[in-house]
């Protein structure tokens, strides 16, 4: 059933993906359209889409203990990951291709792109939204702190004030102190909310079909960097996570298929924003980000059905 649900939501998915690129194909936007939409993505529909789901998490310290949990658990899972890879990759780190490799395939879509998959998973489960929420800002930490050392190599770039001040920290810090002390929006704003937070995935990938409309087929098909991301991040590294969540007494099933899931998700947007900001392999990012995207189709649901019937 998992398998289905997930293949379902992710087909779905491309075809919002399709919506952009046929758009820009057909001249009806253009590609640099994109750069707005993003806008509203970051600053507003995804700071809605974090509140909605706090609010619709039923108060509990036991809910709100568990999330806190999954926010160290992932941080730690990527951490540990980061230093396989370091390991693995670190005689080659004089050439930046490798160091972004290295991060292609620890940063993944865990809100616009996870959450909605995972909602579908676990309907009457509302916390595994905030797991998906817990899961981004623990990456945030390891983006601007590790991530931007790995790509500078140098540490005043370092900034974990940029980890926490952002659309995503700053729409936690509101909507935790709302959940603890048990604040409920009136429901005429919530409906306004919950609206503009449904919207993050869909126009997540209109975003991305946009970009793809724009590239050189071709090349973003060709480039062997982005295969080698997408098997770490597709592949690689959802497994590794899932079996050091396995391992954990606390984590239950929800806890253990949402770490799976959540580190199974393509490569996140942050990886060209990082790569723009610093200009460092710019193109190799976003074909890794598309390429991910579209494989993540095959991927995704064949480990969800592996690890909720076989294992």
């Amino acid at each position: 059933m998992g398998f289905k649900i997930v293949l379902i939501t992710l087909i779905t998915m491309i075809f919002y993906m399709s919506f952009g690129f046929l758009l820009v194909k057909g001249k009806k936007a253009e590609s640099s359209h994109a750069k707005s939409l993003s806008g509203l993505l970051i600053y507003v529909l995804g700071p809605c889409m974090i509140i909605n789901a706090f609010q619709k998490m039923g108060y509990s310290i036991f809910n709100f203990k568990m999330s806190l949990l999954f926010f160290f658990t992932t941080l730690g899972i990527q951490v540990l990951f980061f230093i396989l890879l370091f390991v693995i990759f670190r005689k080659k780190f004089e050439n930046p291709s490798y160091r972004m490799l290295v991060l292609g395939g620890l940063f993944g879509n865990v809100g616009f792109f996870g959450m909605p998959i995972i909602s579908s998973l676990f309907p009457s489960a509302s916390i595994v939204s905030c797991y998906s929420v817990f899961y981004t800002s623990s990456m945030n930490i390891i983006a601007f702190t590790i991530g931007v050392y790995l790509i500078t190599k140098d540490k005043k770039y370092m900034s974990l004030k940029d980890a926490i001040i952002n659309p995503t920290g700053i729409a936690v810090l509101i909507a935790i102190p709302l959940y603890l002390l048990h604040i409920v929006i009136p429901d005429s704003i919530m409906i306004v909310i919950e609206l503009l937070g449904k919207m993050t995935a869909p126009i997540c990938m209109v975003i991305l079909g946009m970009r793809l409309a724009s590239m050189n087929l071709k090349t973003v098909f060709s480039q062997p960097f982005a295969y080698g991301v997408s098997v770490i991040k597709l592949i690689i590294f959802p497994i590794f996570a899932y079996l050091i969540a396995n391992m954990l007494p606390f984590a239950d099933y929800p806890f253990r298929i949402s770490i799976l899931v959540l580190s199974a998700t393509p490569t996140a947007a942050i990886l060209l924003s990082l790569a723009e900001l610093h200009e460092c392999e710019q193109e190799r990012s976003a074909n890794a980000i598309l390429i991910s995207t579209i494989f993540c189709v095959l991927t995704m649901p064949i480990l969800v059905f592996i690890f909720t019937n076989l294992v």
